[in-house]
């Protein structure tokens, strides 16, 4: 069968977009919704792209180079897509194709105007728009010009900034194809874009209209600035209109100009209020056709709306699926649990099995419905209380919320006895624990149960298999629940804390002091997560005596190093302390909450750039004297501060209650990690059953490999045990959905409506130009910004501050080497915060947008008591 190079657009919305690329297929569904108009049209498929591409050969290995180059070679890129551009311009369009667009023009008139626009198969997708990355031509004449303008469109594919776009998104320069529209020319009184949600605050429930007078490429291009409206619920809420000195026009032979505005239009509006109302009922109808919210491209000529374009948004964050009723408030767990980033199936559905409390899913991240306690007064300022003592930044981002009289008028009323909401973990919180003696005994007995419950979990998961191991696992999530929820860990997690904020605001209301409990909280006791770093150094120990094992761990890169590392002089000694390390450690991993991502004991790799920098930076016996020497800083603080209380009015009462926390801080601080610990212990446990079951689905055919059981969830995979089949396409279709979570950047707080907040800080107290933070660890520091965004390529040095998105308890052994720590999400009591304090190093977390604001390198200097970072001009010195 003879392919056929040449589509009406019409029939474009039954090829896929394979054929007729993102834009035309988007152009030739929206042509059949009733009550939309489509300007006429063709589409030059990418069977025609292909013939040209295959006319030379060498392009299939110019596209591996170019696959092979990092997204800011821009040399590079810049070399190797210019070749390709000219390489495909020399390419003649074939004789049969020429024939097939004339007589497409021919039916539309041949001398008609067209615009001739780039339709690529990786356009116009939920995870990637290509806004603006290919070529339009408008207001083209004639078929050579026309077909002149194709072949521009089938160049527009390797521009440089096209390029980039998509080494940035991780799409195969292979993959993607070139269709070309042609569409009859739409000769505007007025142009622009609606959008059906808010593209700044993601309201599902508010268009927006951006208007110009004559062609958009004025507004595209900037020439002009738009007349902006928003609507909602068929009226206009605000409008903003622009004065519109100039306007982009057709020319009578082809192109288009320039041309100045009349004095008397400028100040008008490009669209009255109806069209306006009539452009927003229209959009609504496409958005509701493709399913999801729609950046569309239109045109008014005459009184006639026409849709030229029409794309999914896609920068919005996704909405939460809820049968309630009414406007709902989601907080992200994932600011809780600082581990932001998206999570594949199999970890949602198991974090949700296991959570406390209900939990929604979107963007592949969790969050907790919040919206039954806003409703109650009492209730609302419990929860504001605590999320404030956290994160500022959802606080501000609930009283932004709150602040809005139709938001709380429509809040449903509060359900009688309901609970009180979720701490850590989704554990209750909220309430203070009954007195609590300082009893070391009650740390170790509950660390006692956690052993004995994990090791009966370790023996008995070992003998289950098959549907057996699932009905397993869910009598083991109830025992996991248990372990969250345990009364008498709460109590104490909460004593801790409680101890460490009454010290802060007694000892600033008394001795005029902030944030005194970060020194007296220094080498605490029986923090799992503070050790854990320190060992590491131990590790660095065992290491440093040998040159050969040295070198040796220099050149790793596969996870299979340690036998070989065995049989090197020393290398016996080095195994046995890095296996003792994944003996205690090996189940921990960055984003450790997702049990899908590869732990330590799978990936021992990840640790050597770690101990190879420890055996740098310091010398043998480090970790010991780090402890002692910040116990002893701690006393030498508890000493100082007694004895400033006591020569207060009403000092021995004073200094008495003071001595009392400090004991209590200090016997229970450090336990706060260990529950944490626990969970992550048996999410390893269930991890290994799980992928020993996917090895035999991967054996029977039924998987691919057995990391595509991430992307079942537990009931799915379950399901494919016992049936031995998986849907077809399922797996694809998630890993789809994964990559477009992953772009996605979760908000703190989101709403039924789409809104997403991050919440702004309120103070006046930080200087010009510095950014703003939540101080959660005393001092300040100076030194080298690194901002790291993998721990195994963290190369950090004694002195640099580390910069980072979050923080979570497989970043500690970092902390050993570095100065101060600068964090984009944290809260006073999140991992991050609690181990800067245990190791005395002054941290800022709560940094909007830090890891973009800070360039790796740079000098910055860490307020850790005030909350604030300052970035150093580049001529200034560190001190010496």
């Amino acid at each position: 069968m003879t392919e056929q190079y040449v589509l009406d657009l019409r029939a474009a919305a039954e090829p896929p977009a394979g054929v007729v690329g993102g834009k035309g297929a988007h152009l030739g569904a929206l042509s059949r919704i009733e009550g939309i108009r489509v300007p006429d049209g063709f589409c030059v498929t990418t069977g025609a792209f292909r013939r040209i591409l295959a006319a030379e050969p060498g392009i299939g290995d110019r596209l591996d180079e170019l696959s092979r180059l990092d997204p800011d070679d821009r040399d590079g890129i810049r070399a190797l897509s210019a070749e390709l551009r000219r390489t495909v311009e020399g390419v003649a369009v074939p004789g049969d194709i020429a024939e097939a667009v004339t007589r497409a023009l021919g039916r539309l008139g041949e001398r008609t105007a067209c615009a001739v626009r780039s339709s690529a198969t990786a356009e116009d997708l939920p995870t990637a728009s290509f806004a603006g990355q290919h070529d339009t031509c408008l207001n083209v004449m004639g078929p050579a010009e026309v077909l002149r303008h194709i072949s521009r469109c089938w160049t527009s594919l390797f521009t440089e900034r096209a390029v980039v776009y998509r080494l940035r998104n991780g799409i195969d320069h292979r993959a993607v194809r070139m269709a070309v529209v042609v569409q009859r020319m739409v000769f505007p009184d007025a142009s622009g874009i609606l959008f059906t949600a808010d593209p700044v605050t993601g309201n599902r429930t508010v268009a927006t209209v951006d208007a110009g007078f004559g062609l958009g490429e004025a507004l595209v291009s900037g020439l002009v600035n738009p007349d902006v409206f928003t609507v909602r619920d068929g009226e206009i809420v605000t409008r903003t209109v622009s004065v519109k000195e100039r306007a982009v026009q057709a020319l009578p032979d082809g192109g288009t100009h320039e041309v100045r505005i009349d004095a008397r239009r400028q100040r008008q509006p490009a669209l009255t209020d109806e069209q306006v109302v009539r452009l927003v009922r229209l959009g609504r109808r496409i958005e509701e056709h493709f399913g999801r919210p729609q950046d569309i491209e239109w045109c008014l000529a005459g009184d006639e709306f026409q849709i030229v374009q029409s794309r999914p948004i896609t920068t919005l964050f996704p909405v939460p699926e809820s049968t309630d009723a009414g406007p709902r408030v989601y907080l992200s767990v994932g600011h809780q649990q600082m581990m932001t980033d998206a999570m594949k199936p199999l970890g949602l559905s198991m974090w949700r099995m296991t959570a406390m409390v209900p939990m929604h899913e979107a963007g592949g991240r969790l969050f907790v419905d919040v919206t039954p306690r806003l409703a109650a007064p009492a209730a609302r300022a419990g929860l504001l209380d605590v999320i404030g003592k956290g994160d500022p930044l959802t606080r501000n981002a609930l009283e932004t919320l709150l602040g809005r009289e139709d938001l709380l008028a429509a809040l449903p009323d509060p359900a009688p006895g309901g609970r009180p909401g979720a701490g850590r973990g989704g554990a209750p919180a909220g309430a203070p624990p009954a007195p609590l003696d300082t009893d070391p005994a009650v740390v170790t007995g509950l660390i006692a149960r956690s052993r004995a419950s994990l090791a009966a979990l370790e023996r008995d998961i070992r003998t289950r298999t098959g549907p057996e191991l699932f009905d397993f696992l869910l009598d083991a999530f109830a025992e996991h629940k248990r372990v969250l929820s345990d009364p008498l860990s709460i109590q104490v997690i909460m004593a801790g804390m409680e101890a460490t904020w009454w010290l802060n605001d007694h000892l600033l209301q008394w001795l005029g002091e902030k944030n005194a409990a970060d020194t007296l909280t220094l080498s605490a006791p029986g923090n799992i997560t503070s050790r854990m770093g320190l060992e590491l150094l131990d590790v660095a120990d065992a290491v440093r005596p040998h040159p050969e094992v040295v070198a040796f761990l220099e050149g790793v890169e596969d996870d299979d190093f340690l036998d070989e590392l065995a049989r090197l002089p020393g290398g016996g000694a080095a195994r046995e302390a890095i296996e003792t390390y994944l003996g205690r450690y090996g189940m921990r991993c960055v984003g450790e909450i997702d049990i899908t991502r590869p732990r330590w004991a799978e990936r021992p790799a990840a640790l050597v750039p770690l101990i190879l920098d420890n055996v740098r930076a310091f010398a043998p016996g480090a970790a010991e004297r780090r402890f002692a020497q910040g116990r002893q800083k701690a006393r030498e603080k508890e000493h100082e501060v007694l004895s400033r209380l006591r020569s207060l009015p009403d000092g021995d009462r004073k200094a008495a209650e003071t001595k009392r926390m400090i004991d209590r801080v200090r016997t229970f601080i450090g336990y706060r990690e260990y529950p944490k610990y626990d969970i992550v212990s048996r999410t390893c446990l269930y991890k290994q059953a799980l992928l020993r079951e996917a090895e035999h689905l991967v054996r029977a055919g039924v998987l691919a490999e057995r990391e595509d059981a991430f992307y079942l969830t537990f009931q799915e995979l379950r399901d494919a045990v016992r049936s031995h089949r998986v849907e077809p396409g399922l797996i694809e279709r998630r890993k789809d959905a994964y990559r477009t979570h992953r772009a996605l950047t979760p908000p703190r707080v989101l709403t039924s409506d789409g809104e997403a907040l991050d919440g702004t800080y309120r103070r006046d107290d930080v200087p010009a130009g510095a950014l703003t933070g939540l101080p959660v660890s005393a001092g300040t520091v100076e030194g080298r910004a690194r901002v790291v965004h993998d721990v195994a390529r963290a190369d950090l040095r004694p002195g640099d501050i580390l910069v980072t998105t979050f923080t979570d308890p497989s970043w500690s052994p970092l902390f050993v080497a570095i100065a101060g720590l600068v964090t984009e999400v944290g809260g006073l009591m999140t991992h991050g915060a609690v181990i800067a304090r245990e190791y005395g190093l002054p941290a800022v977390v709560g940094v909007a947008r830090a890891t973009r604001l800070i360039r790796d390198g740079q000098r910055v200097r860490v307020h850790g008591t005030d909350g604030y970072v300052e970035i150093l001009p580049p001529d200034h010195s560190a001190p010496s």
